[in-house]
């Protein structure tokens, strides 16, 4: 067996406590039966393939532009435009004021 130490909210303690003196039991045995009520509700996570690799993937680039050391400057040397839909007609009206 383990001994341990664990925080415990005082509510949750008396509660033990109480169980523990009215069942005739040590606290601990409380709180191990009450882990073994609640272990089996968690069953072990299945584990990742070890073979699993990170897909390949493709931007449709030419080139890598992360092979560039200055890639970070590159970002600046030409502009950038942002593209955003048209307006639509019904956005475009203006309110009539209340």
């Amino acid at each position: 067996m383990i001994k341990t130490q664990i925080q415990i909210p005082d509510h949750l303690y008396r509660e033990a406590k109480r169980i523990a003196a009215e069942y005739e039991m040590s606290f601990a045995d409380v709180v191990r039966r009450g882990l073994e009520g609640v272990v089996p509700s968690f069953p072990p996570r299945a584990e990742p393939p070890a073979h699993w690799k990170l897909p390949q993937l493709d931007l449709g680039l030419q080139t890598d532009p992360f092979t560039d050391p200055d890639w970070r400057a590159s970002l600046y040397d030409s502009p950038s435009y942002v593209h955003e839909p048209a307006a639509s007609k019904e956005a475009a009206r203006p309110r009539k004021p209340r």
